[in-house]
């Protein structure tokens, strides 16, 4: 089910929010279970037959969190950890790699073995992190709660279980067993529409739109075509753009949605193109994940505890299996190289401009925008091969936008060259050069200029009632109007459901 369709927000959304919060009247764990029951009606409208799936992990994962916990001696709360952390990987391993590994080997040793049949069942990513993480927290006795309705609740958490953010236990459970989180509030219905609608908007009016030029452009790459310097760019820059606004367009609604039941969700987007280098960039991009790579694989490999070298192969083994995580296909493992070589460089600059009494400080104006320019072309850069479907049609992109010669052809006719520069592609709107260059112009002023949607809520002030319920009703109207542009035109998945 898309937040963005008909059925989630005219009929699962209302029921789901009256059911939960009539039962709360009388029971907070029949709420629970009700919301839990709703998450998996909500992740089981794809595909039914993998609920099943979702409820063995949950059952699996629970159980063997329930024995690490209460292990008496410390050597076998370790041995269980490891048992199921392997058999979380495994199963990730298996859904969403086996057909990665064969067709490997088929191309390494040229044999022709058929690929498994295997459907990539949604979110298994983001729920195997989230109880991979729950599982070394008990481990760490960071994570002490047992209720097993709250852990279901945890894990299927709808608004989060899709496409993220990836939950800490002790971020959630907490919340659960409080009991203001069961009762109505107006001011968290009305945060929650808001940050939702802001999110709706992103998705239907910008990332969708900048989908209709990046997709036949990496379609044409992908199939060998020749592309220009302009319309490679434009590909590029489109879905640069693209996956900013959807995926920013995500992580609001799905904080709206959250807010809504009285739930606070981490942040999980904080403008990544306002990053003055690679480093801020992961602080700002995908942060639950940035966090968790952190935590869990770098630190576990040594951090930065054992010298330069050893810090910059951690790194690098961290963001080459980070590009793994995201997709089966050797471009992300490429992706990953990419932003690993991108940090190591990045630290290995602090680390000279410390060792010569430079110590890193903020930027002056100037260099704030040099380092934000020379951050968004490298990210570019790398995104071609996050989007493209092979290496080589990634390359043929890279080639055709370092191909600056053909600016002079464009300049000749600058009442048309943009025209001519997409024209061949073929699938690309034929729009007016006005709309092109006002539509990419709004997306790079709003990723570089505009404040965020946290930023712009949190000064939002609602003085009485009577405001509150005027901004519900406007609301509940845009999103309405925001849901049938979208179904106008093809109600599109999020690009981060694929993961």
């Amino acid at each position: 089910m898309l937040f963005n369709s008909f059925e989630f927000v005219l009929a699962f959304l209302p029921a789901a929010f009256a059911g939960f919060f009539w039962l709360a009247r009388y029971s907070h764990r029949l709420a629970g279970l009700w919301l839990a029951a709703a998450s998996l009606l909500f992740y089981g409208w794809w595909n039914p037959k993998l609920v099943l799936l979702l409820l063995c992990s949950i059952a699996f994962n629970y159980a063997l969190g329930y024995a690490i916990g209460h292990a008496r001696r410390a050597a076998t709360g370790k041995l269980l950890l490891v048992v199921a952390v392997a058999a979380n990987l495994a199963c990730l391993g298996y859904f969403k790699y086996t057909n990665f590994f064969i067709a490997s080997v088929n191309a390494a040793i040229g044999t022709d073995w058929g690929l498994a049949s295997i459907a990539l069942p949604l979110g298994i990513s983001f729920f195997t992190f989230t109880q991979i993480a729950f599982l070394v927290d008990v481990h760490r006795r960071l994570a002490k709660e047992y209720n097993f309705i709250h852990y279901i609740l945890f894990v299927t958490y709808f608004p989060h279980l899709i496409a993220g953010p990836v939950l800490h236990h002790k971020q959630m459970m907490p919340q659960f067993a409080l009991a203001a989180t069961y009762r109505t509030s107006a001011a968290n219905v009305a945060g929650g529409l808001l940050i939702f609608a802001i999110g709706l908007a992103k998705k239907t009016l910008l990332a969708d739109s900048f989908s209709e030029y990046a997709k036949p452009i990496f379609d044409a790459a992908n199939q060998g075509a020749e592309l220009g310097m302009v319309a490679a760019w434009t590909g590029a820059l489109a879905y640069t753009l693209q996956i900013y606004f959807d995926f920013s367009g995500y992580s609001d609604m799905a904080i709206g949605l959250s807010r809504l039941f009285g739930v606070t969700i981490p942040l999980n987007f904080n403008s990544p193109y306002k990053a003055h280098n690679i480093i801020e960039f992961w602080r700002r991009w995908h942060m639950t994940l940035s966090i968790f790579l952190r935590d869990y694989l770098y630190i576990s490999l040594g951090g930065n505890r054992q010298g330069a070298l050893r810090r910059y192969f951690n790194l690098m083994i961290t963001m080459l299996l980070g590009g793994l995580w995201h997709g089966a296909n050797w471009t992300f493992f490429v992706w990953g190289g990419l932003h690993g070589i991108y940090l190591v460089v990045n630290h290995a600059w602090h680390g000279v401009r410390r060792s010569i009494g430079f110590p890193v400080t903020v930027p002056s104006l100037p260099g704030h925008l040099v380092g934000t320019a020379i951050t968004f072309l490298m990210v570019v850069v790398a995104w071609v091969f996050f989007r493209a479907d092979t290496f080589g049609s990634a390359m043929r992109m890279l080639q055709a936008m370092a191909a600056f010669g053909d600016l002079a052809n464009f300049f000749n006719d600058t009442g048309t060259g943009m025209a001519m520069a997409l024209d061949h592609v073929s699938g690309v709107p034929h729009r007016s050069v006005n709309y092109f260059f006002g539509l990419f112009g709004a997306g790079l002023t709003i990723s570089w200029l505009v404040p965020n949607s946290q930023t712009l809520v949190a000064k939002v002030r609602l003085d009485s009632s009577a405001m509150r319920f005027m901004l519900i009703g406007s609301l509940l109207f845009w999103i309405l109007v925001l849901v049938t542009f979208s179904a106008s035109r093809g109600v599109s998945e999020f690009i981060y459901y694929n993961f």
